[in-house]
């Protein structure tokens, strides 16, 4: 976006203004039921089901060394599905680029958001149909839908600035989560019912876990009508470009260009994209570990990852209030100190031992919506107003399309060792290097340097 059309979004017809907080209630209150609708795919499918079923599928193909060939390459069976989350965020990156830059110069993001969110709900969907040895089918589909989940989330949270206060944004994208961690939970005590007792639905273990990868898609795309309802396009007034066929490099070059007159805000990226990558590669592969290195079953992690559901919720609304009395930089660092040893605990956790996994995931479940819901919140302070997407564009790759480093490390710790507890510990320099970075980044600064007011916390 050039300096002449930076500025140039207007609320449009029946749009929030910042005189208008009714209307402002009614699209904050359609926003959190996105996080609702999408949030059913990174539980039930990303953190549960996916992983340890894609897995199997991949090894019911492998050769007698243990090792799946796609396109030639050989792949240890176990690092398929790190290895398909890697790629999947890299086309992210192809994709974000281009979409922000539509979101912007045409002002038009209700489309390009339906357009991604029904993308990543139909290969969702399409995950019932991945049975047999058919691992190339269901790596395929976690590309296409967690490509398109981080897309879609890049859109979803360029509204933040505009439908919410300065003021308020803390404990709107808290309720976000924390709306999103609610549906997880719900949706899972439904697959936890269907699996448990999938001998008495007259289904196979893999039938169970079939529908409910298909069942979070379904709910995914039924849910996305409430945002697409309450929120509403701001107008980009005449001077503004629309988005030409290959605008959006372009468009990353001079975004990246415009973020070097705002070098504190590039600061707090990277020291976003640094912890967010070892917050991201837990979530994804903890269900992995779970079943593949501590033994545990099925119903123990879906039991585990319920928990976390639930005291996410509170730990996101507790960490939103914590932030109000502390500020949000102090309450995210105490956070990551709780990450790191959190994997510490996990790599020595003794193996078939359930009770010791549930207090770990009761103490992810208290860090993880809020250190999640606060960084989204300090960033929306630091993006120059008309350049929202544009610079959510940036923040979503950090948050997911550059996370494929990750599950990266992850994936070759284990293909070279073996060991999950080798490749889990190896995750705790992201936090370490994170909470380091960011420290350093002096907030309010940053945020008056971007042309907004200062929070009277922060």
């Amino acid at each position: 976006m050039t300096a002449e059309t930076a500025d140039t979004t207007e609320p449009a017809d029946g749009a929030a203004g910042p005189d208008d907080p009714a209307a402002r209630r009614r699209e904050q209150r359609g926003w959190y039921f996105y996080d609702f609708a999408c949030s059913v795919y990174s539980t039930s499918v990303v953190t549960v089901f996916l992983g340890p079923y894609l897995t199997s599928v991949a090894k019911a193909a492998a050769d007698p060394d243990g090792f799946v060939h796609p396109l030639g390459i050989p792949v240890r069976a176990g690092s398929l599905f790190a290895y398909a989350v890697s790629a999947s965020l890299v086309l992210a990156i192809v994709l974000m680029p281009v979409v922000g830059a539509a979101a912007d110069r045409t002002g038009r993001k209700k489309p390009l958001l339906a357009a991604t969110a029904y993308t990543g709900a139909a290969a969702t969907t399409a995950m019932f149909f991945l049975d047999g040895d058919r691992y190339l089918l269901g790596a395929f589909l976690l590309v296409v839908a967690n490509a398109a989940t981080a897309v879609a989330m890049m859109v979803y949270n360029s509204y933040l600035p505009q439908i919410a206060e300065p003021e308020e944004r803390d404990d709107v994208s808290s309720r976000g989560w924390a709306f999103g961690y609610t549906s997880g939970a719900l949706v899972l005590v439904l697959n936890l019912v269907l699996y448990s007792g999938h001998d008495s639905f007259g289904l196979s273990e893999s039938q169970a876990v079939r529908i409910c990868l298909a069942s979070a898609g379904l709910w995914w795309g039924v849910f996305t009508v409430v945002p697409l309802r309450r929120l509403v396009d701001r107008r980009v007034t005449p001077g503004g470009r629309g988005a030409a066929p290959g605008s959006g490099w372009r468009q990353l070059r001079a975004t990246l260009a415009d973020m070097r007159r705002h070098p504190l805000t590039l600061s707090f990226l990277l020291a976003y994209l640094v912890y967010n990558d070892g917050v991201q590669t837990v979530i994804s592969q903890a269900s992995v570990y779970g079943s593949e290195e501590l033994g545990l079953g099925q119903s123990t992690l879906i039991t585990a990852v319920l928990l976390v559901q639930v005291l996410a919720v509170a730990g996101a609304l507790a960490m939103g209030r914590m932030a109000r009395v502390h500020g949000a930089k102090r309450t995210i660092l105490g956070s990551l100190v709780v990450w790191t040893l959190i994997l510490v605990a996990g790599y020595f956790l003794p193996a078939g031992s359930p009770v010791f996994f549930y207090v770990l995931a009761a103490a992810i479940g208290l860090v993880l919506g809020g250190s999640q819901a606060l960084s989204r919140s300090l960033f929306s302070h630091l993006v120059p107003r008309g350049k929202e997407a544009e610079y959510f564009s940036a923040y979503e790759m950090s948050d997911r399309g550059l996370s494929w480093l990750g599950p990266l490390v992850f994936g070759l710790a284990y293909q070279l060792t073996g060991s999950y507890r080798d490749a889990i510990i190896s995750l705790v320099v992201f936090f370490v290097v994170g909470s380091v970075l960011l420290a350093r980044v002096p907030l309010a600064r940053a945020i008056a340097a971007a042309g907004n007011p200062v929070p009277e916390r922060i």
